[in-house]
């Protein structure tokens, strides 16, 4: 099983494309930090549709820059990681669902520092007034830093281009 493994890696680092702006990962550190980088952006949407709210605020550093006023119409701000995640479980809660989809990841590693840019979907479901259905599309920019604990997100903005559904179900807490 591990050749299998190794060949499969091997074979899918050659067959990679590269990037639309001509940049690639040089080296096997840096296709690994790509990689890693990735894998935690699509983490922390797994961790959410989940309710895994440990294992969501595991991929994120102590304080997190966060703005989502496309969204909500609040501004940007500097805030604790722990209340990131405790609006998020507040409002992702119970018999309230998500799915949420991430694609055309572009990622950008100098150093210490990654940003990941990638398109987003988010499907939410909420019995209980008219239509149960609320989506959004829009595009994710999540801001990494590398650590002795590893790669942490310490900077996250979603930019919506376009909603539809019931808002109640956006602004309404699963119970």
């Amino acid at each position: 099983m591990n050749a299998l493994r190794h060949v499969t890696f091997a074979a899918g680092l050659a067959l990679a494309p590269v990037d639309a702006g001509g940049a690639e990962p040089t080296g096997w550190q840096a296709f690994a930090d790509e990689r890693a980088v990735i894998r935690i952006a699509d983490a922390i949407d797994r961790a959410v549709d989940a309710q895994d709210w440990k294992l969501a605020r595991s991929y994120f550093a102590d304080y997190v820059a966060a703005d989502f006023s496309s969204l909500s119409g609040q501004p940007a701000a500097t805030i604790a990681s722990d209340d990131l995640i405790g609006a998020w479980a507040a409002n992702l809660k119970g018999s309230k669902t998500s799915l949420h989809l991430r694609t055309n990841h572009q990622v950008a590693i100098e150093g210490d520092k990654a940003t990941v840019l990638s398109n987003g979907y988010a499907w939410n479901r909420l019995e209980g007034n008219g239509d149960p259905l609320w989506e959004v599309w829009g595009t994710y920019e999540h801001r990494l830093t590398r650590s002795a604990a590893g790669w942490k997100v310490d900077g996250f903005t979603f930019r919506m281009t376009h909603e539809r559904g019931n808002p109640w179900v956006k602004a309404t807490p699963g119970r």
